[in-house]
């Protein structure tokens, strides 16, 4: 999956905390220990004080790179470890890293705020019993359009793969994967059933309706909203908030058929420096206070029940960042499909952008 993360540069830095009334005291932490913490995440997804109060709160420094996706992610590990402590892959990514032995397991006992996250997150498919991952964010696919171009809410994937009323005005994601699961899902498919007959009938449906999409967009379907070049657009949940903030005529749906949901974890790779400030890092992030803080200035769903609890219903009553139970029940977690599929996926998906 790749996901650009909400950019502080297209938020108030008074959308913060001063702006929704909350108040955060420093949490207590461990004494100081010094040392420094490798944390390799996605652009713009971290509070923006989170690391200087931590290194105030512990002692341990904090080195932050960014990665753009997580295909980049798992290429910098394939060959060992650079250097990091601290890693923030997607659940199925989670999974690819695992079976590729690239995961240290966590030690519960030095992340007690663990007892905050939502039981909904306790035991995932991806890693059950949390042996390999803390889970940081959640969120959905669905569609983002302008609301003044199109007739009523469009809320299947139908408006995106075989209809003509929004021709040439549609934008879907480049990803390969997300945007046959979606075809799946219209299909009435599971969006984990990588059939032969399942890939063939999605790429069949995504090449008849080619001449008719503006864009397979590089993760920048809220840019073509904001620009007027598109009506609909295949986004993430938080691209299209983006949107949202800087435009009232935006809004995001998750279709009836359903979407998909992903999360992404906090992880501690293999060969990590300084695992025991990544624990330490964890453990902060999975403050109530702290997660709150984080959750407020991304934007994006907290798994983190005593970090929502704090938040304002700007927050939590936000269906673009937590969406009603029926639309959840209809979408479902990514799950890796082992490595011949992925060769199936890109086998289709150089058909797709080989058609006239």
């Amino acid at each position: 999956m790749q996901r650009k993360r909400f950019s502080p540069g297209r938020r108030s830095v008074l959308q913060g905390m001063g702006a929704v009334g909350l108040s955060f005291s420093l949490p207590k932490f461990a004494a100081a220990q010094g040392g420094t913490v490798n944390f390799y995440n996605w652009d713009t997804y971290i509070g923006e004080n989170t690391l200087s109060e931590f290194t105030a709160a512990t002692g341990i420094n904090v080195q932050y790179d960014l990665f753009a996706d997580n295909e980049e992610l798992f290429a910098k590990f394939r060959n060992g470890n650079p250097g990091y402590d601290l890693i923030v892959p997607t659940n199925d990514f989670v999974e690819r890293f695992i079976v590729a032995e690239l995961l240290q397991e966590l030690d519960h006992s030095r992340i007690p705020n663990m007892a905050n996250i939502d039981p909904a997150f306790a035991d995932p498919a991806h890693d059950p019993g949390r042996r390999y991952s803390m889970p940081y964010m959640w969120g959905t696919i669905g569609i983002g359009y302008r609301t003044s171009e199109v007739s009523g809410v469009p809320d299947s994937w139908s408006h995106l793969y075989t209809s003509d009323e929004y021709a040439n005005k549609i934008a879907l994601l480049a990803e390969p994967t997300t945007v046959m699961q979606m075809a799946f899902k219209l299909m009435g498919k599971s969006l984990n059933d990588w059939s032969d007959e399942n890939i063939a009938a999605a790429e069949e449906m995504i090449i008849a309706q080619k001449s008719k999409i503006t864009s397979f967009a590089p993760d920048n379907g809220q840019d073509l909203l904001l620009a007027g070049e598109v009506d609909l657009a295949q986004e993430w949940n938080g691209d299209i908030l983006q949107a949202m903030d800087e435009d009232d005529d935006i809004g995001y749906v998750v279709p009836a058929e359903g979407g998909l949901l992903w999360e992404d974890d906090l992880c501690i790779p293999v060969g990590a420096p300084n695992p025991e400030g990544a624990h330490e890092l964890i453990n902060f992030i999975l403050d109530a206070e702290v997660g709150a803080e984080i959750a407020d200035f991304i934007y994006y769903a907290t798994p983190n029940m005593a970090a929502k609890a704090l938040l304002s219903d700007d927050y939590t009553q936000n269906p673009a960042i937590f969406p009603p139970p029926d639309a959840i029940a209809k979408s479902e977690v990514s799950i890796f499909p082992g490595q011949e599929v992925l060769s199936k996926i890109d086998a289709a998906w150089t058909r797709v952008r080989a058609a006239g």
